[in-house]
């Protein structure tokens, strides 16, 4: 997926002789989390929206040269990469630098967000399963086999959290009918978080406890 055509050019880098005072001026007319330094045109690193309360406005940009952060991508990385860059470093905006160290423009975290939205994982018709399985147990070639071994095509999956061992995945199937689906994915020891509503091992737990209400209350 190419997304080169997102970069945006008409967002300034600040140069590192520069006062404070412009840069607090960009902040307050933006919603931008960060913006570029540079130093003899090359990238020297990014001040950030939430540290330039704590600086002394009459001061040179360079008086804070070892408080910048660091990141940025290339122009040929990819997407999801680019996703992760604004993940990790909790930005809404990315500056693309060339070979060179220039800047060459920034990434804005809502245009890369809706190229995912975009793609068939969300257009395509079909169902969501979340599932849950150990981190040293789980396997994207045992998700697709247990989908496809259902007569059903495999969208597209990522791993949507990871905490104490434990994956958490989120599953495209080209079917909204899930149940048996979500029965395999249980043989196979994958807890299911969320299947539709019509899943049948749920439905027969929900009948089984209405069953002991009754007979409790006899």
């Amino acid at each position: 997926m190419q997304i080169q055509s997102h970069i945006l050019t008409n967002i300034p880098a600040f140069e590192v002789e520069d006062s404070l005072s412009p840069v607090i001026d960009f902040f307050k007319e933006n919603t931008f989390s960060h913006v570029a330094v540079v130093e003899n045109d090359v990238f020297l690193g990014l001040l950030a929206e939430d540290d330039i309360e704590n600086f002394d406005v009459s001061e040179q940009v360079d008086q804070y040269r070892y408080e910048l952060d660091t990141f940025f991508v290339r122009k040929e990385t990819g997407w999801l990469d680019v996703l992760e860059a604004f993940a990790r470093n909790e930005a809404n905006i990315v500056p693309v630098i060339d070979d060179h160290g220039r800047v060459e423009g920034y990434y804005d975290l809502t245009d890369i967000v809706g190229v995912f939205i975009d793609t068939p994982f969300f257009t395509e018709p079909g169902g969501i399963i979340v599932v849950a399985k150990g981190i040293k147990d789980y396997s994207f070639s045992e998700i697709a086999q247990i989908v496809e071994s259902n007569n059903t095509k495999l969208i597209g999956a990522f791993i949507t959290d990871s905490r104490n061992d434990v994956i958490q995945i989120t599953i495209k199937v080209s079917s909204s009918d899930l149940n048996d689906i979500l029965q395999t994915f249980r043989r196979y020891n994958y807890n299911v978080i969320f299947g539709n509503s019509d899943d049948q091992f749920l439905q027969d737990l929900k009948e089984r406890s209405d069953y002991l209400d009754k007979y409790l209350n006899v």
